[in-house]
């Protein structure tokens, strides 16, 4: 498979594939997740269930000259929504759980039910997002911007493994990772630069998944290969990353939040950990970063 560098390229991709995936979406009545989902239909590789009570999502449809017949709508009330469709995934009667107009609070909580839930005993919750930018020439996935506020060595170095697994599924392999700090030294006054130090080894090791990891970095070092001549330091990244890992979520959410806004950056993002894909978009993005994060859903669920 020939790597993919652009969002257009992915949903290409899936459109050449000729399959549809089940999204199934709980509390669906919202009309920016309809928006999304209505483009993958017509798109040709995702098939929507839309749960919630069907007069609501009807209007919402009707409110934006969607044709609600394009979806496939499962009648039940507010309260039992993101239940049922939490069991359409995990009965495999859909591929995808999507978050619709459900506070983000009771859609996780059933996402990590212990019993009935989408998440591995002992697994590690995290999101990957893979971002365009109209300044790098390939695209960058970060992590984590979404749910780990503090990560461990244990929790980074799952989130490296989501990382690169992401990154494969674009056809990108032994992808370059960064793990980014203030600074390129190794110091007792940044603990994050000890775990990335650890990383790194671990990975010349084989003991993650297959990579280049080198850290700490800063973003310069990471993205910049002139940066990297002038700076004289060694490192396999060379200023040429696939994937950036951040040491906490307030970094890494400021970070790709100031390519969205500043940057001219668009994103498809995924919670990772989980035995389906799960879908949780923010309201801010916009409208296209919301149908590619549908898109990715949809490429992370193939088998191959």
């Amino acid at each position: 498979m020939k790597p993919i560098k652009k969002l257009d390229q992915m949903v290409e991709h899936l459109k050449n594939k000729g399959e549809k995936k089940r999204i199934a979406v709980a509390n669906a009545q919202d009309s920016n997740t309809i928006g999304a989902l209505a483009n993958a239909v017509k798109a040709g590789f995702a098939e929507a269930l839309m749960v919630g009570p069907k007069n609501e999502i009807e209007n919402a449809a009707k409110e934006q000259n969607i044709n609600p017949d394009i979806f496939n709508i499962i009648d039940v009330s507010n309260d039992e929504a993101t239940i049922y469709a939490r069991k359409l995934v995990k009965n495999d009667e859909a591929d995808v759980l999507m978050k619709g107009l459900v506070g983000t609070d009771k859609f996780l909580k059933a996402v990590l039910d212990k019993k009935e839930g989408l998440l591995p005993p002992r697994a590690v919750m995290s999101y990957v997002c893979a971002i365009e930018l109209p300044k790098y020439h390939k695209l960058l996935f970060v992590t984590d911007t979404a749910v780990l506020p503090f990560p461990d060595l244990k929790q980074k170095v799952a989130m490296l493994n989501y990382s690169v697994q992401m990154a494969n599924k674009f056809g990108i392999e032994n992808p370059k990772v960064a793990l980014i700090g203030a600074s390129e030294k190794v110091s007792e006054g940044f603990p994050n630069s000890i775990d990335y130090a650890m990383m790194s080894k671990m990975a010349q090791r084989g003991q993650t998944e297959p990579c280049i990891a080198d850290g700490p970095l800063d973003v310069f070092l990471a993205c910049d290969p002139e940066s990297v001549r002038i700076k004289g330091v060694d490192t396999p990244v060379a200023g040429d990353a696939d994937i950036l890992l951040f040491p906490t979520l307030e970094a890494c959410n400021s970070f790709y939040k100031g390519l969205m806004l500043f940057g001219g950056g668009e994103l498809a993002g995924l919670i990772q950990g989980t035995t389906k894909p799960v879908v949780v978009m923010s309201r801010s993005e916009s409208a296209k970063s919301k149908f590619y994060c549908v898109a990715l859903s949809c490429l992370m669920s193939e088998n191959n």
